[in-house]
């Protein structure tokens, strides 16, 4: 799941996004409106963790833009002020979701990862192929029964394969999603870890390559 975190105060934006990182999302951060408009562009986020009060551009210019531009992306939208008429006010500019600060942080894992389920086709809260079953609340994997160990780079591809339902997933998709807009996609870092995940699941092999084209789990 891809993730762009909007707040100006530094050191909550990027303790979100470390905490974030730790349940196998890719985040992004920036500290202003423009730059969340610039980088809502040009990436494809399922999420957008919006702060309300943001220099440049506010947070309810971005989120009225986003939403009339059409994307995808859920917004979570954060604020100071936490009474019904701010609720109400945000929700009508279209965001998805409210929640105001100082927030639990489970909270706002549970209401990203309930977003991250809105933003695609629906999709099961656990998901199940050829005896792999992935969890992503718990962050757990099992084959078989068998608990097996992934890190999170590792688990959000098995995320993204899975949620593929057989369908090829192509190592740019696997980008987008996996990994944030500091990876090099010229180091052959989504191949190698395909290998892991490979190694990890065990025999017989599930993960196929189609040359060319991408990876499916069969």
């Amino acid at each position: 799941m891809r993730i762009l975190v909007v707040e100006d105060e530094q050191l909550l934006a990027d303790a979100v996004a470390a905490g974030l990182r730790r349940h196998a999302m890719a985040v992004d951060v920036v500290y202003d409106g423009a730059m969340a408009l610039e980088h809502a562009t040009v990436n494809d986020y399922d999420v957008v963790i919006l702060d309300r009060d943001l220099p440049v551009t506010s947070g309810d210019t971005v989120c009225a833009k986003l939403v009339a531009g059409g994307g995808s992306a859920r917004i979570l939208m954060l604020t100071a002020a936490g009474t019904v008429a701010d609720r109400v006010a945000g929700l009508g500019l279209g965001a998805d979701d409210y929640l105001y600060k100082p927030f639990a942080f489970a909270e706002l894992v549970a209401r990203v990862q309930a977003l991250g389920r809105r933003s695609r086709a629906a999709t099961p809260p656990v998901l199940e192929r050829n005896g792999i079953r992935l969890d992503p609340h718990q962050r757990t994997v099992t084959r078989e029964g068998s608990p097996i160990t992934l890190s999170r780079k590792e688990f959000a591809v098995l995320f993204e394969l899975l949620l593929a339902d057989g369908g090829v997933v192509s190592a740019e998709q696997l980008l987008e999603k996996a990994w944030d807009e500091h990876a090099d996609p010229f180091t052959g870092v989504v191949r190698y870890t395909i290998m892991m995940v490979r190694r990890k699941l065990g025999d017989p092999p599930l993960i196929e390559t189609e040359p060319g084209v991408g990876y499916r789990l069969r």
